[in-house]
């Protein structure tokens, strides 16, 4: 998995005194519901894991209510085309920013396939364990072991979404999608009822800012990158394009299927999503 970086970063604008009022008062907001209703996910699945073992009946549903509350506290608009699938299956989309996991946990009951190094982040790793998140080590070794936990977990009936880019990037494009992680659809058990949902995921920035804005790559700060999107006065918008569904026993192996995945995802990208 290696990291997207690129020779120029935007120029964040400096916070001014009402910006940092905003960061204290959304800040606490986001906190709150955030940190609460985890809580509230953590006494359900108490009783969730006992009676429904891998099934999650309940808990998506609050990890839902988060992200959207989280969404309309930092002032993001949000644009959705199309309709997350009902069909079992996988989720691939494009991978622009951290805000990512609040965008497409708010409209779709899924479980991200994430970097092992994640579950150690401080908060997030916490959030990230407790939401069912997958997490995948870089060493190859383990890759049986990795196949078939996407494979009991797909056959459980999860929505697993990956970000086939393996990275993140500037949000002005999309990456090429590495085939690696689709050779999960394609096992004897799968590939005859799977579909696959390509997700596209756009942000615009807010007004008069950098179109890069909501990017974060590299070796960007994470806490830095939040606190400039909880002090704009108004934050841009989230769109989310939700393509038809394609039954992964169409496709005559992974490559195929990722670079499919691939122009579906990018058809939804303007012009500039292929420059520099």
């Amino acid at each position: 998995m290696s990291t997207w970086t690129s020779d120029t970063v935007p120029e964040m604008p400096v916070i001014s005194a009402m910006g940092w009022v905003r960061v204290v008062l959304r800040g606490l907001l986001v906190g709150t519901i955030t940190y609460g209703c985890l809580l509230i996910l953590l006494l359900v699945r108490l009783i969730e894991r006992p009676l429904c073992g891998l099934n999650r009946p309940v808990t998506p549903w609050i990890t839902q209510f988060v992200c959207r509350c989280a969404l309309f506290f930092m002032g993001f608009s949000v644009e959705v085309k199309g309709r997350p699938m009902t069909e079992r299956g996988a989720v691939v989309a494009n991978h622009a920013s951290w805000l990512d996991i609040f965008s497409l946990n708010a409209f779709q009951r899924i479980y991200f396939v994430s970097k092992a190094e994640v579950s150690a982040w401080p908060g997030i790793g916490w959030l990230a364990r407790a939401t069912g998140t997958v997490f995948i080590a870089r060493d190859r070794k383990e890759a049986k072991a990795q196949q078939h936990v996407f494979e009991e977990r797909l056959q459980s009936g999860h929505k697993l979404l990956f970000f086939p880019e393996g990275t993140s990037s500037d949000g002005r494009r999309v990456l090429d999608f590495k085939p690696t992680l689709f050779a999960a659809f394609f096992t004897d058990d799968l590939r005859n009822f799977l579909k696959i949902q390509p997700v596209s995921v756009l942000y615009t920035a807010p007004p008069g800012e950098d179109t890069r804005f909501y990017g974060w790559w590299g070796d960007m700060e994470f806490g830095s990158h939040l606190l400039h999107v909880l002090a704009m006065r108004r934050n841009g918008t989230v769109s989310l394009t939700f393509h038809p569904p394609v039954a992964v026993a169409d496709f005559p192996d992974r490559k195929a299927l990722a670079k499919a995945c691939e122009r579906t995802v990018r058809s939804a990208y303007p012009d500039w999503s292929e420059t520099s």
